[in-house]
């Protein structure tokens, strides 16, 4: 490892072996390489000629398949320093070592051929990843919901005491948000396609040269490219580029999943701030340089801290694609080239997060329940009131007398800082009817928490099963933390 110059956190701190690959040089001049071979083969198949005889051989073809992995990159770089071209330094490059097939590598395609149907292959594959690592994350929220849907807790409303829920209702709010993410997803996955070979201004110029203004056999050059890279279709027209919208619509989805998983992680720090629920804490992780005793919840708010950047990140491709200049323009290819990958790496340590943070929740019960019965009592009001009409008392009166009672608890509760004494003001009051054992009958929390843990069923049955169902082969993906 070099120590002696900038290196990215995102490689060497977040994102996964898999990722990093994906926006790795191997992977994109591989890339590189194949497309010129599906080219080179779609002209020869299409019977591209010259007085008769093929322009193209099988023996061409099969020289530059021998060396799709070899890259001689030492030899482009020292290319690139002489030309300044980095796609024409690697055709240099790639004829090096097809010296048979040298003069028709790239034959009748500009840089976009390669660069920009590269991107879109990369973009495809790190999609499908991101969504692998989804689903997956998807499936542990989902069992903690069912392991926790009968446990009631405090929900907040303005992070005030409201009325009860589950623990594993609130789960199905961080996982629906996720499903969004991937419906999104697979939307965009699905309608991804291939910039083809369409030219300098997007018009086929120099194929309708090569093929003698044949126009059924050019219309056939796209759709078979496709194929040979294993898309469905190309985008039907475009001008040098594949437009800048696509990488807006891929970034989008990026940013709507790091805005799910920073939701989820702040809920996450604010229960470890209750002692409710807390993070996985290794055995010999330290929590404060300082106070030996802290527990932080250091990986969530490493979700949040990545997930800003990838929200921010989102510009990027947003205002390139509203500032490009007619069928092309330069000033989005350094911003490309930086953005996208990072984008990508940083959802990676994201998801690679939420799926260890999520696997290793701890769930302090009695911390939970003890919250709960310091409230409940307040939100048990209109239940006790109603107990209190039944044996004879009037609403009107009683619900003034729950009032007055009730503002007297809270100044015992924040004023004093004593326990929360309403149960006992209301059974020392004779015009309830009701004695304090009655009261605390009425203090199960099970009782206030509506249809939640119905709801958490539900949601599992009709929503997440089959979406799991759907993605069986893909789940049990585990996560590791470098750091």
């Amino acid at each position: 490892m070099s120590t002696d110059r900038y290196t990215s956190p995102l490689s060497e701190r977040y994102a996964s072996r898999e990722m990093q690959y994906i926006f790795s040089q191997d992977m994109k001049f591989t890339t590189w390489r194949k497309l010129w071979i599906a080219l080179a083969e779609t002209e020869m198949e299409l019977g591209l000629s010259e007085n008769g005889r093929p322009v193209i051989t099988q023996e061409q073809i099969d020289e530059m398949k021998a060396h799709v992995a070899d890259i001689n990159y030492d030899v482009a770089r020292e290319r690139e320093k002489l030309v300044r071209h980095d796609v024409m330094s690697h055709v240099y490059a790639f004829g090096q070592q097809c010296p048979k097939a040298a003069g028709i590598i790239h034959l009748g395609a500009t840089s976009c051929y390669v660069g920009d149907n590269t991107d879109l292959i990369v973009m495809r594959e790190a999609l499908k990843l991101v969504r692998i690592k989804l689903v997956n994350v998807i499936e542990k929220l989902a069992e903690f919901a069912d392991s926790y849907k009968n446990l009631p807790t405090l929900a907040f409303t303005h992070f005030q005491p409201a009325q009860p829920t589950t623990v594993g209702k609130r789960a199905t709010l961080w996982a629906q948000e996720f499903i969004m993410d991937l419906e999104d997803l697979e939307y965009v996955l699905g309608s991804l396609k291939l910039l083809g070979s369409k030219g300098t201004t997007g018009t086929q110029a120099s194929f309708l040269e090569l093929f003698d203004g044949n126009h059924a056999l050019i219309d056939k050059i796209d759709p078979m490219i496709a194929k040979k890279m294993g898309f469905a279709e190309c985008y039907a027209v475009s001008g040098q580029t594949y437009s800048r919208k696509v990488d807006t619509r891929i970034c989008n989805i990026l940013s709507g999943i790091a805005a799910s998983a920073h939701k989820m992680s702040n809920d996450i720090r604010l229960l470890q701030h209750l002692k409710e629920i807390e993070e996985p804490f290794e055995k010999n992780q330290i929590g404060s340089s300082a106070m030996a005793y802290k527990r932080n919840p250091m990986r969530s708010e490493r979700i949040a801290s990545l997930a800003r950047y990838v929200m921010l990140d989102a510009l990027n491709p947003a205002i390139t694609s509203a500032t490009q200049w007619f069928e092309r323009t330069l000033d989005d290819s350094a911003n490309k080239r930086i953005s996208i990958p990072e984008a990508f790496l940083a959802v990676d340590g994201i998801l690679d997060l939420c799926l260890n943070v999520v696997d290793g929740l701890v769930v302090y019960e009695k911390v939970i329940t003890r919250h709960m019965m310091a409230e409940l009592p307040f939100m048990a009001t209109e239940n006790i009131m109603m107990d209190a009409v039944k044996n004879g008392g009037n609403r009107q009166e009683l619900h003034e007398k729950i009032r007055t009672l009730s503002m007297q608890a809270g100044r015992h509760v924040k004023e004093e800082g004593l326990e929360n004494n309403l149960l006992d003001l209301i059974a020392a009051d004779g015009e309830f009817n009701l004695t304090k054992e009655e009261l605390d009958a009425a203090m199960n929390p099970s009782k206030y928490v509506g249809r939640a843990p119905v709801q958490v069923d539900q949601f599992l049955e009709n929503v997440v099963k089959p979406i799991l169902e759907a993605n069986r082969d893909i789940l049990g993906v585990k996560a590791e933390i470098s750091v």
